[in-house]
């Protein structure tokens, strides 16, 4: 019979070993289904109590630092760290797929297209590793992983955890060696002489690119005697001048000729899509009386007046119709997540008739003011300062879009770009519409306005938060944590103060969990939803008036938020809780929620 560890994990067979210990798939026996995890154990070798004291305070250390990592949602989860007979263990999530070593192949070029999706894919996690200060040290094809349920790239095996565990090793000795971590052909001068840099890393994924796009391995790539520089650009004719500047800039030499971090990277890797991305096109219409008043009060000259009432789009109108009511119960819990009120509320909405029988709830959000983000001592850096906002009311949808209604509204005239009728990877009528980029939600929200002759758009993360929270001031609307029978997200694994639940491993129904106190489902959870902001690191100069925050650069990151059903951690999934991705990302983790404005949006 096959060894367990800790009680608890089955040892099926060995993944690898090296210099650094030993790595094991494993089953977990205290989960339904015994599900496969990857258990990492290092053999120290120590020479007194006091030594191995030592090593198990750096062990932990190590480990926590590895579980805030984890919480992002292409690295590996740390699911627990233990020592048994003196040997050290790190238990981590298993990553169902294969590896891009798979994918890139000798004689096998890939496009300018797929290179520069390759990026954006490798550097957006390494640039969470490097806001948080951590080096990878070991990035290569062979630690990428292609996620089999989203397709995302996954990076795997730290070199800088083997780098510090490693060290462990090594307490007491008087001449303690340098650990050098790292893979011939992805590493660079100076991490080969062990002093790795944040641009280290950005030369391993310069390289992987390279690989990619030439079809030659990287180590069988020559050097110039001269200045060292890696020769490869007689191998990309295919590739535009600016690709091949960018992915030269990445693996100079001199590490201080290339870019700093990942962050830097990213933006000059998404300025090469500038001119793929469609610019929304700007209609002639016939001005409402009731946009000519709004017009006359901007206090413009008479010719300015002519030439903008010539051109301008309709000034968005609120909802003229009648209004119904719906019954809710709303439920609040303790930090055990035990259900201490239960509250019945109604709240007002009107249907939009989409035609075919689908129908479209948009519930009335009433005006108010609310501090917005986290007080100190809670949340992350970018949820700070918290401020006080006052949000005009609005609509906002009592559900996420579903397949139904997206596949409706992808059928209407197109106004700026196609849109895939059925783009999901979870099929439903009713299951959330997911695997949308920011540009596929502005074109939905497009044509549906253009159809319904309201205006409905991206709420502004102000609206979000607003909203999500009804009132509520805990960390989410439903009190002080969450539990799977209020939220769909990933409760196999959860914080340390948090209730374990169950993991669906995919998203459901709409309202299949209680509402907030506004009567809107699925604000915690099942999907990531995307925001019309861009994206901004701090709450610094952030509007007070709800609107939406533009950045001059059209290429910045947008706001997502709310979480997803892939989620584990309950800090990823709170009311204050913000992240970002690429405008033209597209996962199964990722959908959206549309509002109506009241109060006309003069900005849009």
């Amino acid at each position: 019979m096959s060894p367990v560890l800790a009680g608890r994990y089955q040892i099926e067979r060995e993944l690898g070993k090296g210099g650094f210990g030993l790595t094991y798939l494993a089953q977990d026996l205290h989960l339904p289904g015994y599900p496969l995890c990857v258990v990492k154990q290092l053999k120290p070798q120590f020479k007194s109590p006091k030594q191995l004291k030592t090593a198990q305070r750096l062990f932990e250390t190590e480990a926590k630092a590895l579980q805030k990592l984890g919480k992002y949602p292409q690295i590996p989860q740390l699911l627990a760290y233990f020592t048994e007979e003196g040997e050290f263990y790190l238990v981590q999530e298993y990553i169902q797929g294969h590896e891009l070593s798979q994918e890139i192949h000798p004689g096998q070029p890939w496009s300018e297209e797929q290179v520069i999706q390759l990026l954006q894919d490798i550097l957006t996690p390494l640039k969470f590793l490097h806001d948080h200060q951590v080096i990878h040290r070991d990035i290569k094809p062979n630690n990428l992983m292609r996620r089999k349920p989203d397709q995302t790239l996954v990076l795997i095996d730290f070199g800088a955890v083997k780098q510090h565990l490693s060290e462990l090793t090594q307490l007491g000795e008087k001449n303690q060696r340098t650990v050098r971590v790292g893979t011939p052909g992805y590493m660079p001068s100076e991490q080969a002489v062990g002093q790795p840099k944040f641009c280290s890393d950005i030369y391993a994924v310069g390289m992987i690119a390279i690989e990619a796009l030439t079809g030659k391995p990287a180590l069988s790539l020559p050097a110039d005697p001269e200045t060292l520089e890696i020769i490869w650009q007689p191998f990309a004719t295919h590739s535009s001048p600016r690709l091949r500047e960018v992915l030269q800039n990445m693996i100079r030499y001199h590490f201080n000729s290339r870019y700093v971090s990942a962050q830097e990277a990213l933006e000059e890797v998404n300025r090469l899509q500038t001119s793929t991305v469609p610019t929304p096109a700007m209609d002639r219409v016939q001005l409402k009386p009731e946009s000519t008043q709004v017009i006359n009060k901007a206090h413009l000259k008479p010719a300015q007046l002519e030439s903008l009432k010539s051109t301008l789009l309709s000034v968005p109108q609120p909802y003229q119709g009648s209004l119904s009511k719906f019954s809710f119960e709303v439920v609040t819990v303790n930090a055990w997540g035990k259900i201490i009120q239960q509250e019945n509320r109604e709240a007002q909405y009107f249907q939009e008739d989409l035609g075919e029988g689908i129908v479209l709830d948009m519930v009335a959000i009433p005006g108010g003011d609310f501090l917005m983000g986290s007080p100190e001592g809670e949340g992350s850096d970018d949820e700070k300062p918290q401020h006080l906002v006052t949000v005009p009311p609005f609509y906002m949808g009592k559900f996420l879009i579903t397949q139904a209604q997206w596949r409706r509204v992808a059928s209407f005239p197109q106004v700026n770009i196609s849109l895939e009728s059925n783009p999901s990877y979870f099929k439903g009528e009713n299951l959330p519409v997911e695997q949308v980029s920011w540009y596929d939600c502005e074109e939905f929200c497009a044509r549906l306005s253009r159809y319904t002759g309201n205006t409905y758009r991206l709420p502004s993360e102000a609206e979000w938060e607003y909203a999500c929270r009804a009132g509520t001031t805990t960390p989410f609307h439903f009190g002080e944590t969450l539990t799977t029978d209020l939220a769909n997200y990933d409760g196999n694994y959860s914080d340390i103060d948090d209730p374990e639940g169950k993991n669906r491993a995919k998203t459901t129904s709409v309202g299949s969990f209680p509402p907030n106190g506004f009567g809107l489902y699925d604000m915690h959870g099942n999907l990531w939803e995307w925001c019309a902001d861009h994206w901004h690191d701090r709450y610094d100069r952030a509007p007070a008036d709800g609107s939406i925050w533009l950045d001059s650069d059209e290429w910045t990151r947008r706001v997502i938020r709310g979480g997803s059903w892939f989620l584990t951690y309950s800090i990823f999934r709170r009311s204050a809780d913000r992240n970002h991705r690429n405008a033209g990302d597209r996962y199964c983790t990722f959908g959206l929620r549309i509002v109506h404005p009241v109060v006309p949006d003069l900005n849009q």
